[in-house]
């Protein structure tokens, strides 16, 4: 069980990561989204295809030079947009490395460069992001999140804050909004972690709990309860019931 919580505790600290880097992420392709509407505003006729093959003389930030043989638009500040010649997809290049692909599905792939990592937008607002190490993540519109780890471990959180992760071995946690947690173990066995006891519920029937104060009681299938108390470190028997 200590082997588990280390496993458990480690997969929060990596989340904890990710996730950090993830907001650090989105807020720069917001900034760069915010930038690629402004200089595309200089692009497109009011049809919605390139103008005609010129240097725009703009402020050098939006300044432009049109290749229309190409299909590739190109920025003095260095972004470059290329246009398929079906006009049904599309590439911009940024100058830092990352790269964005508008698909004719609807889909929008964006590459960063700086983490590798890709991130899929689909028009149904699901967010996939493939990470360097592996990692995967999907971020459903409702607020759902799954992360599949490297070793196949696979993370549920849900908008209410509670949370479900199955280990590879088959073990799988449970936490709930509460902060109760529960662990059913491939064997069978359960154990429950609440403030006022822990609990391990056993295939046979027994049910062994431990409070606070050190008491610990295991009641038997027959009905049987017996009771210990530890106190100082002396475990004391008190008794069947």
């Amino acid at each position: 069980m200590e082997e588990l919580q280390q496993q458990f505790q480690q997969r929060e600290s990596e989340w904890c990561v990710v996730r950090r880097l993830l907001e650090e992420l989105m807020g720069r392709n917001s900034e760069l989204r915010e930038k690629h509407v402004v200089t595309s505003q200089f692009c497109h006729g009011a049809d919605g295809r390139p103008a005609q093959t010129h240097t725009e003389q703009q402020d050098p930030q939006t300044q432009m030079e049109k290749h229309l043989s190409s299909g590739q638009l190109t920025f003095t500040n260095g972004t470059k947009k290329f246009i398929s010649a079906d006009q049904k997809t599309r590439t911009v290049t940024f100058v830092n490395g990352d790269i964005k692909h508008l698909l004719e599905d609807g889909k929008v792939v964006y590459y960063y460069a700086s983490s590798q990592t890709t991130q899929t937008t689909h028009p149904s607002g699901l967010e996939v992001l493939h990470f360097p190490n592996g990692q995967i993540e999907k971020r459903h519109p409702g607020g759902k999140r799954e992360i599949l780890f490297p070793d196949q471990t696979i993370k549920y959180l849900e908008p209410d804050g509670s949370e479900r992760t199955i280990f590879p071995d088959g073990t799988v946690v449970h936490l709930s909004s509460s902060g109760e947690k529960t662990v059913d173990f491939p064997n069978g066995q359960r154990e429950v972690h609440t403030s006022l006891y822990k609990r391990r519920e056993y295939p046979d029937g027994r049910v062994k709990s431990v409070y606070p104060d050190g008491r610990q009681e295991t009641k038997y299938p027959s009905g049987r309860v017996h009771v210990t108390r530890d106190d100082n470190g002396v475990r004391e028997c008190v008794g069947n019931i």
